[in-house]
């Protein structure tokens, strides 16, 4: 990024990079200070862009930067306290940046940096209808795909701080990583403090051009054309970039310009990286279709790019590149925290003026137009292509709670002191039914959108059952729900007063030059409102599910059933974890044992290496959403008996021997769609075993695949020379049949193999040895030599020499079996 062409040389800019280039964080925001306090406005010109490359790094090129987002706090504080006050809105930079803006200064950004539907238009030479570009597009000579955007220095600035974000950045190896201790986070949340103040106005800026001020920068279109609901969606690609609209400067800019600019920059930059055009087509279920068959036909065939399958052209046109990062998120719910805070913050006396006056101050107008007429679009779809694409693991969680965080804007409202966001009371006041009204979808699609996440998660998982607590938890507060049914009755409310070939104004307008310049507030119906938030969302066709009709409760019941199943499964590995832990014989201890190969073990999920308190952590979210659950849909118990009835019928054994849920057909059991979900989560398995000779089975990571071998051919030998008398010696009734029966292999133990319900017996398999034999595969197990050797170590510390230690150690084991062998004639510890 360079300034504009023209320029001359500058002899400071030369000095400063040659010398800083060996000089440590701290003291080059010391030197840039008093550069920037010495130096005068013409000078300190030439700097600005570079200044911008070393402090962000670029876009798509090798230099980070001084890597904001990585720079900690806690692991460097001397250079994160000294990074901080340098980007404080009253620090150095921001003294630059105002002390160029009185100058008139303009900076070239590419519009390579740009979110991906906003370059594409631009690229094709068409303007978004967004103010940011009005009048700040450059026309080069090599064509369009060389536009940039002219900028004054403040517009430059932040384009650039939030940039910083979406940029690839990789953390530091070995470096923890906290989003919240990051200077960028600290710096952010500075500039959103100042910039949109709960209390008071936003401070001048220090400096002043010759006209007394510093003029905003962007003019304003004026009467800009409201959309409607009666009609088609107002495309994001408005006119040609040659046919840039004139504008006149409106003298309410400005006290808030500043303000206005840096919001308008965040949404921008974070959040549009999708587009709502692109999202309305997706909801086609034509595209949809195409889009499905396109990923099945990847998935089960051997993908070529020289034979194009079918959908693919379709699915490369609307397929969205940009995953944001947990990081890119957690930022975005910072955003989301400030302007609730900033919209809550109105004067009582300023909440409901007339229909069409400006009765508060423009600040408090840009306060009642905010969220509604500018953050709420870009941000519902945003949140959509999250609960779509993002994985179905833990990290999910960031998603979650910027979803929730603006769910509650109360939490945030100016008469509750901060620091107390819980109270005994969690009722929802009726005042914030217009919230709810405008903001329909966000409660309603976004929860639909997360029950298909949920009934494809596994609810085992601590950290999962802890998303559907937090939501089952929102939603529950008490008048929540009268508030979603009564903003949905309001949608379904046919309109007698609009016929549909007609279109009326809504509330919201298209993106305008200026929140100040297009917000009207016209007293509209409620009706009115809630229609137009939907439909210019969704599109004119969309089809609206209510979200306590019979298919979202539908889901829910589904959702209650897997938190069932989940609670049973939990309790079943925690009764199986204590069984392993209690089973341990003296001889299992020592490594004499053998370990049983065909013991299945549950997986697909991480509760094996949490122990009891995860699994009690797992079975109070689950129990508690189950409750809210109930509260929220008025789930009764006459509800909830066929799904613990059915929960109970397909328990054996506490749920460990369950087997996946199936159906049988004409080629034997097949898989439903449950039984699949069950297997994919580790919720219940077929128990698949080894079916050949025990001795042949595959070599374990803790076993000698020599001695293994070895010690199988001497096995082999001794069994085929003495296979006759270890008949004879099993046979027979004594206290020598006895030991033969609990040392040599028994033909039972030989005949234990389960066949997975789905897989007959094949008729090809070798049968296994029908009579008895001795194995001695056990000692080639690392653990048996590592207890062989404490057994020496500790007959050293006793002044036993090695030969007699091993000869005491192998007395104790050959006593020990004889006393099994007195005891019962079955049990084999040594072989279970």
């Amino acid at each position: 990024m360079s300034a504009l062409p023209l320029q001359q040389p500058s002899y400071l800019l030369a000095l400063l990079k040659a010398d800083i280039v060996s000089k440590t964080l701290i003291q080059r925001c010391l030197d840039l200070s008093k550069v920037i306090e010495d130096y005068s406005a013409k000078e300190l010109h030439f700097v600005f862009p570079w200044l911008m490359e070393t402090v962000f790094g670029t876009h798509d090129g090798p230099a980070v930067g001084w890597n904001l987002r990585y720079l900690q706090g806690r692991s460097n504080p001397t250079d994160y306290t000294a990074v901080v006050e340098f980007l404080d809105p009253s620090g150095p930079m921001m003294k630059l940046v105002y002390k160029l803006q009185a100058e008139d200064y303009k900076y070239e950004f590419p519009i390579s940096y740009l979110p991906g539907p906003v370059k594409a238009s631009l690229q094709e030479g068409v303007l978004p209808d967004f103010p940011l570009y009005h009048n700040k597009l450059q026309f080069p000579i090599s064509g369009v795909t060389s536009l940039s955007l002219s900028l004054n220095p403040f517009e430059y600035y932040f384009f650039n701080l939030a940039m910083h974000l979406t940029a690839p950045r990789s953390c530091p190896l070995g470096h923890l990583f906290s989003t919240s201790d990051s200077a960028y986070f600290v710096v952010v949340d500075r500039y959103l403090q100042y910039f949109l103040p709960v209390e008071g106005n936003v401070p001048p800026s220090p400096f002043i051009n010759a006209c007394g001020t510093v003029s905003p920068p962007t003019p304003r279109v004026q009467n800009v054309p409201f959309t409607s609901y009666g009609g088609p969606h107002t495309s994001l690609l408005k006119r040609h970039i040659s046919h840039q609209p004139s504008a006149t400067t409106d003298p309410a800019a400005q006290e808030i310009w500043r303000s206005e600019t840096l919001l308008q920059i965040f949404i921008e930059m974070w959040l549009h990286h999708y587009s709502l055009e692109l999202y309305q087509k997706m909801q086609s279920p034509h595209i949809k279709l195409e889009v499905l068959q396109y990923r099945l036909g990847i998935c089960s065939t051997q993908y070529s790019t020289a034979y194009p399958l079918p959908g693919h052209g379709t699915f490369h046109t609307y397929q969205e590149h940009f995953i944001p990062t947990e990081e890119h998120v957690l930022m975005v719910r910072l955003l989301i925290k400030h302007l609730h805070w900033f919209a809550n913050s109105i004067k009582q006396e300023q909440v409901a003026p007339s229909a069409h006056s400006h009765t508060g101050s423009p600040l408090e107008d840009f306060k009642r137009a905010v969220i509604s007429c500018f953050f709420q679009q870009n941000l519902y779809v945003f949140l959509q292509q999250c609960f779509t694409h993002w994985p179905l693991d833990a990290s999910f969680r960031a998603v979650l709670e910027t979803w929730l965080s603006y769910l509650q804007p109360w939490r945030y409202a100016a008469e509750k002191p901060l620091g107390l966001m819980e109270t005994a009371d969690r009722s929802v006041p009726d005042k914030w039914a217009t919230f709810v009204q405008d903001n329909l979808l966000m409660f309603t699609k976004l929860f639909q959108s997360f029950l298909n996440r949920a009934l494809r998660t596994d609810l085992v998982s601590p950290k999962n059952a802890l998303m559907v607590y937090r939501v089952a938890k929102i939603y529950s507060q008490p008048n929540l729900a009268e508030l979603i049914k009564e903003a949905e009755r309001q949608f379904l409310e046919p309109d007698p007063m609009h016929h549909p070939r007609q279109h009326r104004a809504y509330a919201s307008p298209v993106f305008g030059s200026s929140f100040m310049s297009t917000w009207h507030s016209p007293a509209v119906d409620t009706t009115f409102r809630v229609k137009s938030h939907v439909y210019n969302l969704e599109g004119q066709d969309c089809v609206y599910k209510q979200m306590f009709g019979p298919e979202v409760r539908g889901m829910v019941m589904k959702l209650a059933q897997l938190i069932a199943q989940a609670k049973q499964t939990a309790k079943s590995i925690s009764d199986h974890t204590a069984e392993q832990y209690t089973g341990h014989t003296l001889m299992s201890l020592l490594g004499l044992s053998t370990y049983d190969f065909n013991v299945s073990a549950y997986g697909g999920n991480d509760l094996d290496d949490l122990g009891p308190d995860g699994i009690r952590k797992t079975d109070e979210y689950l129990e508690r959403s189950l409750e809210y659950l109930c509260q929220t849909f008025k789930l009764s118990t006459p509800h909830l008996a066929p799904l613990a009835a059915n929960v109970g019928a397909t328990s054996d054994e506490n749920g460990r021997h369950q087997l996946p849920d199936c159906i049988q057909g004409d080629s034997g059991l097949t898989l439903t769609p449950l039984g699949r979900y069950q297997i994919i989560n580790g919720l219940r398995r077929f128990n698949v075993e080894y079916q050949g000779d025990p001795e042949l089975q595959p070599i374990r990571s803790y076993e000698s695949s020599v001695l293994v071998r070895l010690l199988y051919r001497l096995s082999s030998a001794i069994n085929l020379r003495f296979a006759d008398e270890m008949v004879t010696w099993c046979q027979d009734e004594g206290m020598m049949g006895k030991l033969a029966r609990y040392y040599l292999t028994s033909p039972e133990q030989n005949d234990r193999v389960q066949h997975s319900p789905p897989v007959p017996h094949c008729g090809l398999q070798q049968p296994a040895p029908r009579h008895p034999r001795l194995s001695l595969r056990f000692l080639a197990s690392y653990r048996l030599h590592f207890s062989l050797f404490l057994c020496l170590v500790i007959g050293s510390t006793l002044s036993l020499n090695p030969l007699t230690s091993f000869v005491l150690t192998l007395t104790l084991w050959f006593l020990y079996g004889v006393v099994w062998a007195l005891c019962s004639d079955f049990t084999k510890p040594h072989q279970a």
